[in-house]
């Protein structure tokens, strides 16, 4: 079993900066790329001794029982990565400290975003749409191979298929040896000989499609419906990207939408409002009737329970009120005018004086009593 701070060459009193110290100069003389092959061991085992004794909670339970400890404690460092101490060496001296493998030409698509107009009927009952969208799909001419068909990517002779080459650098641990994307074929480690003429080597051409997509009810202006894997396709036959449908819900004729509920107006004359009537009114379901009670107010509201918008992810329909608007007539003849001032009279309510044209009604001089 060994010990880590002799390891390292430091003693248990040592700070974290004394052991960061002595871990550099152990690793400038132990990593491969500088010592060579036959000493990766020796460079692993002060590496784990590092990476212990530079974490305070590790180092305390290291003190306190040694490995055995460390086991005991749940430790997820085992020391069996080698590459993990890579990347603590290049954390102190920077630069690749082995080739990169080749990158896949192959990637997943964007996602795409749609705006849909939709009529305020859609979104009261929910609807099913048929939505043009300009996209990219899997060419068919090679499959997503990128290769004009009989032929395949070929091994590019710079990197030799490794997608980057190595380069011998210069600095202060000596010569070390770096690596990089291959310039020649951009890392994919092969090189596409004979593009496929329909995608031009992308493995992907750019087509309009016709997707169904169902609108539930409730939507509004803003949402956004996933259709997961109908977004763009991917690059070398890579996997498609989502489609998102942006609602934006237009202006209906009459009716006017808050959250659930619908709001419209229902113009009666004064006659009706005075005396009571019905009337029609179309909605999004039909014509249905509306009841005006005797003496109804400029103002006042009638609500016809459920005509309103469904409710999204939820049952039933929010309500359609109904705002009375009187009329009051602008336009009388002789015999009309003196039926209203008989009516005034007999109401006591002919305390004014009426306009020189004796066609509006002028300042009040009194109030109005015996309604």
């Amino acid at each position: 079993m060994s010990d880590y701070y002799e390891l390292l060459g430091v003693s248990r009193q040592a700070t974290a900066e004394e052991i960061k110290k002595a871990y550099r100069k152990k690793a400038r003389q132990l990593h491969p790329d500088v010592a060579g092959p036959g000493h990766e061991e020796e460079f692993k085992a002060v590496s784990v001794a590092y990476e212990v004794l530079s974490d305070p909670d590790k180092r305390q339970t290291y003190d306190m029982g040694g490995e055995d400890a460390l086991r005991g404690a749940g430790s997820s460092f085992t020391g069996a990565d080698f590459g993990g101490f890579a990347d603590i060496f290049t954390s102190f001296f920077g630069g690749a400290t082995g080739a990169r493998r080749p990158v896949s030409r192959m990637r997943r698509g964007q996602d795409s975003l749609v705006a849909v107009d939709v009529e305020l009927a859609e979104v009261t009952f929910g609807a099913t749409r048929t939505v043009p969208v300009d996209t990219y799909a899997t060419c068919t001419t090679c499959g997503g191979s990128c290769c004009a068909p009989g032929t395949e990517p070929v091994t590019c002779s710079a990197c030799n298929g490794m997608g980057s080459v190595q380069h011998m650098t210069r600095s202060f641990l000596g010569s070390v040896m770096t690596s990089s994307p291959c310039t020649a074929c951009r890392g994919f480690g092969t090189i596409i000989a004979t593009p496929c003429q329909e995608c031009a080597g992308e493995g992907r051409t750019r087509v309009r499609k016709n997707i169904e997509v169902t609108i539930p009810a409730g939507v509004s202006t803003g949402t956004r419906i996933r259709l997961s894997g109908r977004g763009e396709a991917g690059p070398a036959g890579g996997p498609a990207g989502d489609l998102y449908l942006e609602i934006h819900e237009k202006r209906h004729e009459f009716l006017e939408r808050r959250d659930d509920d619908l709001f419209t107006e229902l113009r009666v004359p004064m006659t009706a409002a005075a005396l009571g009537a019905t009337f029609s009114l179309q909605t999004l379901d039909g014509p249905r009737q509306v009841s005006v009670r005797p003496g109804t107010q400029p103002g006042d509201e009638v609500v016809l329970d459920g005509l309103g918008v469904g409710r999204l992810r939820r049952q039933g329909r929010g309500d359609l009120h109904v705002s009375i608007v009187v009329e009051t007539p602008t336009r009388l003849d002789e015999r009309q005018k003196e039926l209203l001032r008989e009516l005034a009279m007999a109401r006591g309510e002919d305390g004014f004086s009426l306009a020189k044209d004796d066609s509006v009604m002028g300042r009040l001089k009194g109030k109005f009593s015996g309604r």
